[in-house]
């Protein structure tokens, strides 16, 4: 008779051997609600928190702007993809502990050799090792949680909150923006639509799509990116009548140009690189383009009824009859649904809760003019980071608590090379940052820390322990 097996054993092992969590050393501040707040509890929030609490820095909060777990981040929502799109060997949230990886997670509940035996990880999969790593590391997200407004105030932020309790404000000393691709600026969506049809004829791979509402209809998907082809191949397994991508290339994006950078010393030293090659590297992303992965590609041409126009691109729509109608190339079409797997903004500093600090965060066009060849309008809108990922200031001594809001959320892609807060970038920017607010937080509170490490500390033992011996 097999004996019950508790599948978290290792993981329970390896966190008593790491010993219990330091104590906060951060000292208490009158009117502080929190020392820091993490604004997105996700991945990349959750596995802040955990280092955050691993560094002895307490009064932590996670906010959550989706209603419950199910709809926090993007696994079991805006992500169709049937597999992740990185090495399933990658180092993730267990943030250097491999007994809370995910390999540990999937080979303690179906085997080494069932680990062994995929090549990428299930996306399914993947959302249930998130959801076990907050559940077993006991991090609770505040769900319904949106953050409004970061409100500037002498030497903290006043954050306005829109929750449970309806309207709010709490206050906190540091921010960390980890809201995902969505809070790196905003959905892109063609002015062809927004202009010219009525919302409910179209929707942004961003949003909540009713597949099953497609049943039966014809749909077009503009975009020749993964999320693209991944809608599409979900609208066809859901039985749309057909399906029609548009991709504004003559090919589709094939060459993975970052894998050429994706060695240690660049992935650990690029924040270090000079201006010039961090927007050469960014640059060249863009001109090879965001590939699909081959099983997205195959998701899709697998149906007779799916139709890929290359060289596609859209410009004019006319809303008739609850309907879309275009002419691309000379052909017409008429559609029931679009779907805009379009990408996302980079206008970070537009996002409302910033609004209070939109005219003075350091963007890449206000710090750095490629040469002319290499121009990019969109580039130029990229926030400016510092080392900590913290924004900077376009004018020094304009806004001050600017340092205090530290970003690990796509907005980041042109100062670190990575689309900062997936998988990818977990690694090498998670400590950074834990490390840079831990030094803040030291820094601004040095004059009570110092008379701590220089305060009386009791002797372990009197002089009657060795007296005897003394000739």
């Amino acid at each position: 008779m097999t004996q019950p097996h508790d599948p978290d054993t290792d993981a329970r092992t390896a966190l008593r051997l790491l010993g219990p969590d330091p104590a906060n050393w951060v000292p208490d501040r009158p009117g502080i609600d929190h020392n820091v707040t993490i604004a997105g509890g996700g991945q990349t929030g959750c596995a802040l928190a955990f280092a955050l609490r691993r560094s002895g820095i307490g009064k932590v909060t996670v906010l959550e702007a989706a209603p419950n777990e199910q709809r926090a981040g993007i696994w079991l929502n805006a992500a169709r993809m049937n597999l992740l799109r990185t090495p399933k060997a990658l180092p993730g949230p267990e943030l250097g502990i491999p007994a809370l990886s995910f390999q540990a997670w999937y080979e303690a509940r179906h085997g080494q050799q069932a680990y062994a035996g995929i090549d990428r990880i299930k996306r399914t999969d993947w959302a249930d090792y998130i959801r076990w790593y907050k559940h077993f590391l006991g991090i609770n997200p505040r769900y319904a949680t949106r953050l409004t407004r970061i409100e500037p105030l002498t030497d903290h932020f006043r954050l306005h909150l829109d929750g449970p309790n309806g309207v709010t404000t709490e206050t906190t000393r540091k921010i960390v923006l980890a809201t995902g691709f969505f809070g790196g600026g905003g959905k892109f969506v063609p002015d062809v639509l927004t202009a010219n049809l009525s919302p409910a004829l179209y929707a942004h791979t961003e949003d909540a799509i009713d597949f099953t509402a497609l049943r039966g209809r014809t749909v077009a998907v503009i975009g020749g990116a993964a999320a693209a082809f991944d809608a599409a191949g979900v609208a066809l397994e859901h039985g749309a009548a057909a399906v029609h991508l548009f991709a504004r290339r003559d090919t589709i994006a094939a060459t993975p140009i970052t894998r050429s950078r994706g060695f240690p010393g660049a992935y650990d030293n690029y924040y270090q690189l000079p201006d010039a090659d961090r927007w050469h590297q960014a640059m060249r992303y863009f001109r090879f383009g965001s590939t699909p992965t081959t099983d997205a590609i195959e998701r899709t041409v697998k149906f007779p009824n799916f139709h890929l126009h290359l060289a596609a691109l859209w410009a004019n729509a006319t809303e008739r009859n609850d309907a879309t109608e275009t002419t691309i190339n000379g052909e017409s079409y008429r559609f029931d649904f679009v779907i805009a797997g379009t990408g996302y903004s980079p206008g970070l500093a537009s996002r409302p809760e910033l609004i209070d600090f939109a005219n003075h965060i350091l963007l890449w066009r206000d710090r750095f003019l490629p040469p002319q060849a290499e121009r990019d309008e969109m580039l130029g809108f990229y926030p400016y980071l510092g080392a900590g990922h913290e924004f900077l200031e376009k004018t020094p001594g304009a806004s001050p608590l600017l340092k205090h809001i530290h970003v690990q959320n796509p907005a980041g892609f042109l100062s670190f090379g990575l689309p900062i807060g997936d998988v990818p970038s977990m690694k090498r920017d998670i400590p950074v940052i834990v490390s840079r607010i831990s030094a803040d937080l030291f820094h601004d509170d040095l004059t009570i820390l110092r008379n701590r490490m220089n305060g009386d500390v009791p002797p372990d033992f009197s002089t009657e322990l060795y007296r005897s011996a003394v000739r």
